[in-house]
């Protein structure tokens, strides 16, 4: 991979190569004049003093585009704390070039666009040996030393990406050709466009790489004290659709609602759950660390049941909202704790009705909503009564009240129903049949 000199490196490649072109073609002979060749914008080309144009060649890099290609190739990959870098993908860009011939004598671009074209079209490709030729040339031309910025570009990395670097010529339309020229402020000249594909800078950014393999399964002893007769027992094939491995498959609510409140007894449902050491990982995008239960030894297969603490601790460190459930256990037979798959379980406030107060005046409706788990500030929040919602009072610290203020809320009795981070308080009582609206969770409004 390149690094964030490549970019620079690709212009000074092309303008040597086009540099060596004129040279080998004999152009200062053939127009007889001197030629040079440049890499800047075109207002740069024509002296400001109003002196002669000279006769040469301009590479201008106007535009840098990303490599659709390359652009997913690979994401950079974070581990499951989403601290640690575990892989870097590459920032992959196709740059796109002017390449225009300035004249001051009759002819003069035509030639030079002509013999910088056909050399362009003869090498498509640029090689390596090419590469470092131009950027870390050995002796240094002339005998002179280089600038310190040509000098850095030796160290780009350019000649080393896996992918070479190809020129492709671009068609752009006269509409197109003349927003350039207009934008640079500075007069038409014989011009053709190209595309230098594909540029892969690769972050400096430190990840952390994974062990070697040392074995493809368990090891199998048929003579503890004969090394020779050990050997790998290999990959494990399994036939059928269960997984050898621990899965969640579902979480029972209790009373068959759609979330889960503090207090509540969740059933936990999946494959190969039994073991010990096993662990119920509960994970909230507000927290830094999850929030881990242990159980010790579980004997069933395929469920067992978690207990959601509710202590007034509780209600500050378990924020509503939707949480990741995970478990981890160590199966019989094995040395290593296993990680299942995770599952969302919504966590939903529960609102404290008999606390709750509700005040009228002449600006409107305003209550006092007590509610648990705590609110955090950032959390998403709003609350619905009788079918009106309005977002509380803006607040910086956690807390278990909020104002809502509703400029237009009818008097009599309203239904509350309080939503956090998308997980709603619980309003409806499922186990009736039909269901049927809760009734503790109506708030009189004067």
């Amino acid at each position: 991979m390149s690094s964030a000199l490549a970019i620079a490196g690709v212009t000074a490649v092309l303008r040597d190569l086009l540099n060596d072109g004129m040279i080998n073609h004999d152009a200062t002979g053939i127009l007889g004049a001197t030629v040079s060749v440049s890499a800047g914008p075109p207002d740069r080309v024509i002296p400001a003093n109003g002196g002669t144009e000279s006769s040469q060649l301009n590479l201008f890099m106007y535009h840098v585009t990303p490599n659709v290609g390359w652009r997913n190739e690979r994401f950079p990959s974070l581990d499951a704390s989403g601290n640690q870098r575990l892989s870097n993908a590459p920032l992959a860009l196709n740059l796109h070039y002017l390449l225009s011939a300035h004249g001051s004598v009759d002819l003069h671009g035509e030639i030079l666009l002509g013999y910088a074209m056909q050399l362009l079209h003869e090498t498509p490709i640029l090689s390596r040996k090419a590469i470092r030729k131009a950027l870390d040339p050995s002796p240094p031309i002339g005998g002179t030393s280089l600038p310190p910025a040509l000098k850095a570009l030796a160290g780009s990395g350019l000649e080393k990406q896996i992918e070479l670097i190809k020129i492709t010529p671009e068609y752009l339309s006269t509409e197109e050709m003349s927003k350039l020229w207009t934008a640079t402020q500075s007069h038409l000249r014989p011009t053709a466009a190209y595309m230098a594909s594909v540029v892969l800078i690769e972050s400096t950014q430190s990840v952390r790489s994974s062990l070697p393999v040392l074995t493809r399964g368990p090891v199998v002893k048929p003579d503890p004290l004969n090394v020779d007769t050990w050997y790998e027992s290999g990959i494990t094939a399994v036939a059928g659709l269960t997984p050898p491995y621990p899965l969640l498959a579902g979480i029972e609510l209790p009373n068959k609602q759609v979330a889960a409140r503090l207090g509540d007894v969740i059933k936990l449902q999946g494959y190969n759950l039994s073991g010990t050491n096993l662990v119920v990982r509960f994970a909230h995008p507000s927290l830094t660390i999850p929030i881990d239960i242990a159980f010790g030894t579980n004997a069933n297969e395929e469920s067992f049941s978690v207990i959601l603490p509710n202590t007034a601790q509780d209600n500050i460190d378990w924020p509503a909202g939707i949480w990741e459930v995970t478990t981890l256990v160590q199966r019989p037979g094995e040395t290593e704790i296993r990680s299942s798959n995770s599952l969302a379980l919504f966590l939903a406030p529960r609102i404290d009705v008999a606390s709750t107060s509700a005040t009228s005046d002449s600006s409107g409706v305003t209550i006092n909503l007590v509610f648990a788990p705590q609110a955090r500030p950032g959390q998403r929040i709003s609350l619905n009564a009788g079918g009106y919602e309005a977002s509380p009072e803006k607040f910086t610290a956690s807390t278990a009240s909020l104002q809502f203020k509703y400029a237009q809320l009818p008097a009599g009795n309203h239904l509350l129903r309080l939503r956090v981070d998308g997980a709603d308080s619980l309003l409806v009582n499922r186990l009736t049949m039909p269901p049927q609206f809760d009734s503790t969770q109506v708030l009189t409004v004067p």
